[in-house]
Parts: structure tokens; C-alpha cells; sequence
């Protein structure tokens, strides 16, 4: 019951993520029936190309080793040996491209479903396995209930199929009775010829069906709750209460580094109690004035305060406080539009410092 429960929350399609680290474990979807249409069309073209001619270079060879039986000699177990690769070779050289053909559609078959990968897990021993409760569970649950009734399915279909077929050409194989032996081969090979063709058309179809419901359970199984979707965008872009905490410790710290930079300011331009502006003017440093800290509020009343600490004048210009502060960045040049507003509070402090040092 806790597993339907469980299947059924799984409301959402599979992420890109999810498939992608399913196929890395080499979880992908296979039809094995790809496998099976892909080894009897190769039987159809082998029994179309390669059975008549081998066949015919295997009697001959094996009917030239019978004539010449009596002159092999068998005195030892290196003469039996000989014999023995007299009688196999021409066997060998027959049943070797059958074989290398079925090999190579059975790949050719995987590679077409997926592509090629090394997963290292698929090769590692599991003990599950071997268990015979894990083993039962495979068998009686619902994947080995489907891939039952689809073996089931598909042994009636082609065996109805070859039954039809059979019937079909009972009368040819009633007059295989009253024809040359030498044209019984070929006859042999025509009828199993339409029966591999037929069950090629039915496998064929079977296969279509089968890729459909394969990747179609495929990705059913990998369905995802809507908390697995949250903790996998979590896992990728991070705990939004963890970023949440290191903006807020970098924004400290950025702070921090701009109030100690506040005693090296030249001025400071307020807006009496909700902006707060410092810059650093120095003629022989070069440059524009340069913005040390900025703030609003109790940030603007902070920068004031260290300012009068350290004997920075503080000059009160609404508008040009209000209009800097939303243009300006610390660590940065003024805009060249504050130049002439700024250069001329530089210029009264300058002219201000002159006349008190005048008088003293």
C-alpha cells in the first residue's frame, strides 16, 4: 500500500537531470525485441545469400573428405588431429560468417536503441541477484507479469503464423515426393525463406510496439514527486537559505570595508538624515573623486558620525545627495555629470581652509 502511495505522488516528468544521470548508470530503455526482428532479418539474408553457396562448398568439401577416407592415414594421435581439421575446417568456414553476421546485428540492434557507454556499475557483482526473494519479486511483480504476457502474446502470434504458412504449402512439400532429390534443397530453402520473411513482417510490428512501450514505461518509472523536483533544483542552484546567508555575510563584510575606508575621505555630502555620500579627492593622485561609502538611513547616520570623528566637513546638498546616490558606486569614479557640482564643493573647502589658515 506504501508503494502505490508512494508511485502515485510521483506526479511530474522526469527532469532532464533525471535522465541524464539514469542513462550515466546505465539505466536506458532496451527493447529486446529490436534484438530478436534485427537476428531474423539477418537469418532472411543469410538464407537468401550465403546458405545456398556455403552450403554447396560444404557438401563438396565433405563429400571430397569421404571419398578420400580410405587413403588418410590413422596410426597416431597426430594423424587423428589432421583428420579431425579435414572434417572441421570446411564446418568452421561455413558457420563463421553466419556467426560474425548475428554478432554484428545484435550490436548494431543495441547501438541503434542507445548509445554507446562504459558503466562500470552495470559490471560490478550484486548479491541481490542471486537472492531468491529478490529473484521471485522480478518474476511475480509487474515488469515480469508484462514481459510474461508478452512472451506469451508473441509465441501465439508467430506460432500462428508458421501454422498458416505450413498449411499453405502443404501441397508443395506433399510433391517434394515426386521431384528430383536435387531440387529438394532448394525447395526447403524457398519455404524457409516466406517463413522467415513472415515472421520478420510480425516481428517487426511486435518491435514498433515494444520500442513505444519500453521508453514509454521507462520514463514512467523514473517519474519524479514534486519534492523530488524541489530538492534536485535545490542541489543544483543551491539552498536558497544557505544563499540567502552568504549574500547576507558578503553584504556584511562589503560593509564593514566601507566604513573603514570613511576616515580617508575628503567630504562627505548629506542629505541631513536619509543619504550619506563619502568621496576621496586628492589633486595628486589623479583621477576623478572617487566614492569611499554610500548609505541611506541608519548607514547615512553611521558615515556621518565617523566623519565628524575624524574631522571630514559634511556638506548638506539634498538635491545633489538624492540624485548622486542612485548613480554613483563605491569603489568607483563619479559620473562626469556630478564633476562640475562636486568640483565646486572641492573648491569651497579648499578656498574655506585657505581663509582659516589665513587668519591663523
Amino acid at each position: 500500500m506504501a508503494e502505490s502511495d508512494d508511485q502515485d505522488s510521483k506526479t511530474e516528468e522526469p527532469t532532464e537531470k533525471k535522465l541524464r544521470d539514469e542513462m550515466d548508470r546505465g539505466s536506458v530503455p532496451v527493447s529486446r525485441e529490436a534484438s530478436i526482428f534485427v537476428s531474423f532479418a539477418c537469418l532472411m539474408l543469410i538464407a537468401a545469400f550465403i546458405i545456398r553457396n556455403g552450403a554447396l562448398g560444404l557438401a563438396a568439401a565433405l563429400q571430397t573428405f569421404f571419398d578420400s577416407a580410405a587413403g588418410l592415414r590413422l596410426e597416431d594421435g597426430f594423424d587423428a588431429t589432421g583428420v579431425l581439421g579435414l572434417l572441421i575446417m570446411p564446418i568452421v568456414r561455413f558457420a563463421i560468417p553466419i556467426f560474425v553476421i548475428l554478432c554484428f546485428a545484435g550490436v548494431a540492434a543495441s547501438l541503434a536503441q542507445n548509445p554507446f557507454q562504459v558503466v562500470l556499475n552495470r559490471i560490478q557483482p550484486d548479491f541481490s541477484r542471486i537472492s531468491p526473494s529478490q529473484g521471485w519479486n522480478r518474476i511475480l511483480g509487474s515488469q515480469g507479469r508484462i514481459e510474461f504476457l508478452k512472451s506469451v502474446l508473441k509465441f501465439l502470434a508467430v506460432g500462428l503464423l508458421v501454422f498458416v504458412l505450413l498449411k499453405a504449402q502443404q501441397d508443395h512439400v506433399v510433391n517434394a515426393m515426386f521431384i528430383e532429390p536435387n531440387a529438394v534443397p532448394d525447395m526447403i530453402l524457398g519455404v524457409v525463406m516466406r517463413i522467415l520473411a513472415a515472421i520478420s513482417i510480425a516481428t517487426a510490428l511486435l518491435t514498433c510496439a515494444d520500442l513505444f512501450w519500453t521508453r514509454y514505461h521507462w520514463r514512467q518509472r523514473l517519474r519524479m514527486s514534486r519534492q523530488d523536483v524541489k530538492d534536485e533544483i535545490k542541489q543544483a542552484e543551491g539552498d536558497p537559505l544557505i544563499k540567502m546567508k552568504l549574500r547576507s555575510l558578503a553584504l556584511d563584510r562589503a560593509r564593514k570595508r566601507m566604513m573603514a575606508s570613511i576616515p580617508r575621505a575628503t567630504l562627505v555630502i548629506a542629505n541631513p538624515t536619509h543619504y550619506a555620500i563619502a568621496l576621496r579627492y586628492v589633486r595628486e593622485e589623479g583621477g576623478a573623486p572617487m566614492v569611499l561609502a554610500k548609505g541611506t538611513d541608519l548607514i547615512a547616520l553611521k558615515i556621518r558620525e565617523i566623519a565628524e570623528e575624524n574631522m571630514i566637513p559634511v556638506i548638506e546638498d539634498k538635491a545633489l545627495a538624492r540624485s548622486m546616490y542612485n548613480s554613483v558606486e563605491v569603489d568607483h569614479p563619479i559620473p562626469a555629470e556630478f564633476y562640475r557640482a562636486v568640483a565646486e564643493l572641492i573648491h569651497f573647502l579648499h578656498a574655506r581652509n585657505s581663509r582659516r589658515a589665513v587668519g591663523k
